[in-house]
């Protein structure tokens, strides 16, 4: 039992950091596709 406990404690914070690495990927996809836009843009 006691050992359960630490592993139910440690799986909220590893949602919160998921959430945040899924935040911090979209945001660098995000950041490329503006970049290769523009530089498309820029191009012709």
């Amino acid at each position: 039992m006691p050992k359960r406990k630490p592993v139910v404690a440690t799986r909220k914070p590893k949602d919160e950091v998921n959430k945040k690495a899924i935040i911090w990927t979209a945001s660098v996809m995000l950041l490329i596709i503006i970049v290769m836009s523009i530089l498309l843009v820029l191009n012709k």
